[in-house]
C-alpha cells in the first residue's frame, strides 16, 4: 500500500504539538500576569464613597489616631467602622451646615448607619484577623499604604495569596515595634535618639521583635489552614 502522507508530517505533527502546548502555557500566563494587575486587583483605584473622606486631611492634616475611628483594630478580627456619632463628635460643631455632610446630619437623625464602600474587601473564604497582625507589630501602613497621603481610600496592595504569603514566609522583614503601629512613614528617616538610640535597623530589629513577639515560624504561618478555615 502506498504512503499516504510524506515522511515530514511526523515533523509536523511534533511541531504543532510543540506550540499547542507552549501556546496555551503562554495564555495561562498571560492570565496570571493580568490577574495581578490593578484592573483586577484595583489597586491605586479611588473608591467614590457616599461622603467623600478624606484621610488626608484628617489623619495627615488633622493627625487623627487610626483607632479613634478603628475602635476595635486592637482586639477584633474587624477594624470596624466608625458609628455616626464618631463623626458627630466633631462635626456637630465643625462644618455643621456643610452640603457635604448633610449625609451624615441625616445618618445622625435617622439612626442608619451610612453604607460605606469597602475599599479591602478579601474574600469570604480568607480569614483575617486585624487584631493578631496589630499586636504583633504590623503597622497599618504596611497593608493599607500611606492613608494620610490619600485625599480618597485606596488600596495599595493586590491582596493576592502571594501578597499575604511574602509577609507570613519573612515577617522579619516587616515588623515594627507595637508601639509605632500607626505611624505612617515607617521606617523613620530620622529615628528619635529617646525610643532608638542606635538607630532602626529592620536587618537587625526585625529579627529581635519576632523572638520578642513570639511569632510563629513560616511553616506555621504558612499552612493554608491560618487564612483559609
Amino acid at each position: 500500500m502506498p504512503q499516504l502522507f510524506h515522511r515530514s508530517t511526523n515533523t509536523l505533527a511534533r511541531l504543532s504539538i510543540v506550540l499547542g502546548v507552549l501556546l496555551a502555557g503562554g495564555v495561562l500566563g498571560l492570565l496570571l500576569e493580568a490577574n495581578r494587575t490593578p484592573f483586577v486587583t484595583q489597586a491605586y483605584v479611588a473608591r467614590d464613597q457616599p461622603v467623600q473622606f478624606s484621610h488626608k486631611h484628617h489623619v495627615g492634616d488633622d493627625g487623627i489616631d487610626c483607632r479613634y475611628c478603628h475602635t476595635s483594630v486592637e482586639t477584633a478580627a474587624s477594624a470596624g467602622m466608625p458609628a455616626t456619632k464618631t463623626c458627630m463628635n466633631c462635626h456637630s460643631q465643625l462644618f455643621a451646615n456643610s452640603p457635604y455632610l448633610e449625609i451624615v446630619r441625616e445618618s445622625w437623625r435617622s439612626g442608619q448607619p451610612i453604607k460605606w464602600t469597602r475599599v479591602h474587601d478579601l474574600p469570604d473564604f480568607v480569614y483575617f484577623n486585624h487584631s493578631i497582625h496589630v499586636n504583633k507589630g504590623v503597622g497599618c501602613s504596611t497593608c493599607h499604604g500611606r492613608v494620610d497621603l490619600m485625599p480618597l481610600m485606596w488600596n495599595v496592595a493586590s491582596l493576592n495569596m502571594e501578597w499575604c504569603l511574602e509577609c507570613h514566609r519573612n515577617p522579619q522583614k516587616y515588623i515594627r515595634p507595637k508601639s509605632k503601629i500607626v505611624e505612617m512613614e515607617w521606617p523613620p528617616k530620622e529615628p528619635d535618639p529617646k525610643d532608638y538610640p542606635h538607630g532602626w535597623n529592620q536587618a537587625v530589629d526585625g529579627p529581635r521583635l519576632v523572638q520578642e513577639y513570639r511569632i510563629q515560624q513560616p511553616n506555621v504561618l504558612t499552612s493554608c489552614s491560618t487564612c483559609h478555615r
